[in-house]
């Protein structure tokens, strides 16, 4: 065998292990030493086992990860996120939101996409988002008698906004492993991100309105008279803080105000405020929320250890390059490149995670970008638009698995698979709208940074 095709090698033997359940970023470590330990084979270097540079290769990865500056904002938003997700916001958010969303059809729905996206903002944790909304507002929904599937796709699909619109944790990794802006990435997201998020909504209340069935408009005797004044109080005191919040962090980035790794800092300072205003920081909130940070902070870190371990001895060995080659004697436009790999990235995102397919997979095709004359920037708002499919559709639609871990045990998961199915296609709306106008990416970064 050549090198190249050894290359191709290691990476068929991964796909196989990680779809065997072993944990990727050691696998990804294992087989890189392992194929790289051949690669770098010298053997008038070779006066010990350990005479190998693949070796000092994972040492220096594992530093240009610690010291890497993007990914300090990792931990950060995190615990952030965390914090919030503890300091019973979101129930008083979500009470208010359907209150004053009470007359909309589809009402509880709407108010659930609204929390869900602004939960989604302030955590970008898909998990922590679709349980603590599907504890919260799912129950609400099926008392006041919306239809199971309806109600599950509007849990499961608001949940995963978070790794979308800014600040988004996906988007901090996609620009470490692209060397694109994350500031400008984060401008280029919000208008996608909203557009989806209005999307969503434009489905729930036509839905509602052609099919009262699905979502029936609050009884009278549900519906508590609440003076102006007072919805206003509410307001201020449930939507304004959080959404302060939000909007201090990223204006701090988007302006040039601060870092993203210090709007993070502010955020994360502003999260513990939030708690201590409400009444809701304790200590073991805060030693859960440490120990979550730590736990998912550690998992991304070792993720790129092993993914840039990998991907170095596997462009080592030319599979990159065998890759590129092939790619570019399709002789392909540029469009049908954009749908092939959104074709790939949405099939990989059945049996992994965003995670995964953003260190391992994406820098396979960011070396074919400039052949094809599309500029990294929009490519990761299409990367980010996709994988949201990856949380939806089944077999392996986590969203979905997230929430039957916590529904009543008379819904089934069919029914919540059946529920997701319509916003898949909103998904692939907004992918089209992208596609057509990609002025709606690149109009902020135009207009604050001339991008």
């Amino acid at each position: 065998m050549t090198d190249p095709q050894i290359a191709v090698f290691m990476l068929g033997i991964f796909i196989c292990i990680i779809l065997l359940g072993f944990p990727i970023c050691f696998t990804l470590m294992a087989l890189g030493v392992g194929f790289g330990y051949y690669a770098y084979y010298d053997p008038a270097r070779m006066h010990t086992i350990f005479d190998n540079r693949i070796f000092d290769l994972l040492v220096n990865q594992t530093y240009s990860v610690m010291s890497n500056d993007v990914l300090t904002a990792v931990p950060l938003f995190l615990f952030m996120g965390y914090i919030v997700e503890r300091a019973n916001i979101v129930s008083r958010l979500f009470s208010t939101l359907q209150i004053a969303a009470r007359r909309v059809p589809g009402s509880m729905a709407v108010a659930a996409l609204v929390t869900c996206a602004l939960f989604a903002t302030a955590t970008g944790i898909v998990g922590a988002v679709v349980t603590l909304m599907g504890l919260l507002a799912f129950p609400a929904m099926l008392k006041a008698r919306y239809d199971a599937s309806f109600a599950s796709g509007v849990i499961c699909a608001g949940g995963t906004l978070g790794i979308l619109i800014p600040p988004s944790i996906m988007l901090i990794v996609y620009a470490a492993t692209s060397g694109v802006s994350i500031v400008q990435l984060y401008a280029g997201a919000m208008l996608p991100g909203l557009l989806l998020a209005g999307l969503y909504i434009l489905y729930v209340v036509g839905r509602a309105w052609l099919n009262p069935k699905v979502a029936p408009p609050l009884r009278k005797e549900d519906m508590e008279e609440i003076s102006t004044g007072r919805l206003l109080l509410m307001l201020a005191t449930s939507f304004a803080p959080l959404a302060v919040l939000i909007l201090s962090v990223l204006g701090a980035i988007l302006f040039g105000l601060a870092t993203p790794s210090e709007a993070a800092a502010v955020g994360a300072l502003g999260g513990l405020i939030l708690a201590v205003v409400y009444r809701a920081l304790t200590w073991d909130r805060l030693r859960e929320s440490v120990y979550l940070t730590v736990r998912t902070s550690a998992m991304v870190c070792w993720l790129f250890v092993g993914s840039w371990t990998f991907a170095s001895v596997f462009s080592y060995l030319g599979g990159e390059q065998l890759i590129g080659d092939f790619v570019r004697g399709l002789d392909i436009s540029p469009l049908a490149f954009l749908i092939m790999a959104q074709i790939i990235i949405f099939l990989l995102g059945w049996p992994l995670e965003w995670s995964e397919i953003i260190i391992i997979f994406v820098p396979i095709f960011l070396p074919l970008l400039p052949h094809f004359g599309i500029d990294p920037l929009f490519f990761g708002i299409l990367i980010a638009l996709n994988l949201q499919t990856s949380f939806l559709t089944p077999p392996m639609a986590m969203s979905a698995y997230y929430l039957k871990g916590i529904a009543p045990p008379e819904v089934q998961l069919v029914q919540i698979f059946r529920g997701c199915m319509p916003f898949l296609f909103m998904v692939v709306i907004s992918m089209a709208i992208l596609y057509l106008f990609p002025g709606i990416a690149f109009w902020l970064p135009a207009l604050v940074y001339g991008h």
